[in-house]
């Protein structure tokens, strides 16, 4: 490449993180963009260095360690909203307030649910992950440990927010994880391992709510979210590692010190008991560059209103909204059809649980298998450790086309779903459909997470916060919409009318297959127009 081309490139990388965000902001899947991260010596980008050295120093089994551990932290958002439900009317009662209020109680929660990610998932995409995973643990833990001593509605309100923010905070951390330390080639795995425990939350959080609500009192369950916080916690703080390229790199560079864990200590000593000099060096730079911003929400929105992203979100939002109505509406339908009470009803959520699991271990192969698939054809080289030249791969179609015949069978199983419920049948037919729902919206979701990652790597917790907001303003919009159009359609009419949205709008898929590689082009010749002009 001339070396003037290599300036202008390098110029366009200064002008693509200059947007009043502290972050790149358009998909840098081009060799050029992957010139300049040469130029710079940063590996931040996707692309291995010109030294070829691997995408990642952790080993297989060291990142599936990880991920896991992020994947367990982002279970406490879940968790926490699901385990609440069982003592709502308990919880009115003790303290004197109408049905009304205590539900206020889990709007609020919501909407924080919505808007924390887009402060945290930002503040780790420049800081590192691992000091905002710790800062969200401990306002958690501060969270429960105050809503388990409380007895009094304003208090309930201020810290089931501060609760929410606390979870929610940790939620959209783990995709980032997922991609600092993976390449395409084998992000459609760990996407679906990181995607995994947050899908128990519905599953488990009814069951041990309704246990400890009817057995143990309302205050036992933030005990209990005590006590799985300082499990998750615990060892996050003494063997969790910071991840983010931008300040560790491949995991080579340490971090602040501030920032090490045992980890990344007993690392360090290992390699200057080989003789070999750790790179404080390129540690120091590195430090400079990831010198801490104030986290800016309109991030999220941004990135929502781009085309390369915004409309795979929109379906992504769309889909997750008969996925809320169908869960949502469990406990009145089932408690009105087959007349269960509080911890039947809880049980029946496990079919979900299984079913998303099920989706986590076949389908990120899967969404992998595709990729390779379309790499062999193009005769494209693929290595799980070497970060695979994307710039006319069509990574769209690669991750989409799995999810569209889920996409299918899922929205029919919603339809057979509502009208079994509604007709009565034996409860081993909505069972059933229960758990083919949860694999199939699981394993799609995943397939376009998957895609939003491979897009924007440098952002991977901003675009995992758009996700999760867009998600969060549908899902909330259609959750409230539910008992209206129940009662004015039923059960099984209104479950058909959202299954059938779900396919209506499947050709928003379809447009960004065909489209997404032209606007990632001409995104990227804009900015490179945009440069050489300056």
């Amino acid at each position: 490449m001339p070396l003037q081309d290599k300036v202008v490139t390098s110029d366009l990388a200064h002008h693509a993180t200059d947007d009043g965000l502290g972050q790149r902001s358009v998909p840098i899947l081009q060799d050029e963009a992957q010139d300049s991260t040469k130029v710079q010596n940063n590996p931040n980008d996707e692309g291995s260095d010109e030294t070829g050295r691997p995408w990642s120093i952790w080993t297989p089994k060291q990142r599936k360690m990880i991920i896991l551990a992020a994947s367990f932290a982002s279970l406490l958002s879940p968790l926490s909203s699901q385990i609440y439900l069982p003592a709502l009317d308990v919880i009115a009662k003790d303290l004197h307030v109408t049905d009304s209020l205590i539900n206020l109680s889990i709007t609020t929660y919501v909407v924080v649910q919505g808007i924390a990610p887009t402060f945290t998932a930002q503040l780790s995409d420049t800081i590192g992950r691992r000091p905002v995973y710790m800062v969200c643990l401990l306002l958690y833990l501060a969270a429960n440990l105050g809503l388990a001593f409380q007895n009094s509605y304003i208090a309930l309100m201020v810290l089931r927010c501060l609760q929410s923010a606390g979870s929610s905070g940790t939620a959209a951390l783990s995709y980032g994880v997922a991609t600092d330390i993976t390449t395409s080639t084998e992000r459609g795995t760990y996407v679906s391992w990181a995607a995994a425990a947050p899908m128990l939350g519905p599953t488990l959080g009814p069951v041990i709510g309704g246990l400890l609500s009817r057995y143990a009192g309302w205050h036992s369950g933030f005990w209990f979210l005590v006590a799985v916080t300082c499990a998750v916690a615990l060892p996050m703080s003494i063997s969790f590692p910071e991840t983010c390229r931008n300040v560790v790199g491949d995991g080579s560079i340490p971090p602040q010190d501030w920032n090490k864990c045992y980890t990344n200590i007993r690392r360090e000593r290992n390699i200057l008991n080989q003789g070999v000099e750790v790179p404080s060096d390129r540690h120091i730079s590195r430090a400079r560059i990831s010198l801490p911003r104030l986290p800016n929400p309109f991030g999220s929105l941004v990135l929502i209103t781009q085309r390369e992203c915004g409309f795979a979100l929109l379906y992504s939002a769309i889909l997750c909204c008969s996925f809320y109505v169908t869960l949502s509406a469990i406990p009145s339908q089932f408690s009105k059809t087959y007349h269960f009470n509080e911890l039947q009803i809880a049980l029946c959520y496990i079919p979900f649980g299984i079913g998303s699991l099920v989706a986590a271990i076949n389908r990120g192969r899967m969404i992998d298998t595709n990729f390779e698939r379309h790499a062999k054809r193009l005769g494209v080289d693929t290595d799980n450790n070497k970060q695979t030249d994307l710039k006319d791969f069509p990574i769209e179609r690669a991750r989409l086309e799995v999810a569209v015949p889920m996409i299918i069978l899922g929205s029919a199983c919603n339809i057979g779903f509502g009208w079994t419920v509604q007709c009565k049948t034996n409860l081993a037919g909505p069972l059933i459909l229960l758990f083919v729902i949860a694999f199939c919206t699981s394993s799609s979701l995943n397939c376009v997470a998957c895609l939003m990652l491979d897009l924007y790597p440098g952002q991977a917790g901003t675009v995992t916060a758009s996700n999760n907001l867009l998600r969060c303003l549908l899902g909330a919009g259609a959750t409230a919409a539910t008992v209206p159009l129940i009662n004015a359609i039923g059960f099984g009419w209104a479950v058909m009318v959202f299954a059938i949205l779900n396919v209506v709008a499947l050709p928003l898929l379809w447009y960004v297959m065909r489209e997404g590689p032209k606007w990632r082009t001409g995104t990227l010749n804009k900015r490179l127009h945009a440069a050489a002009n300056h």
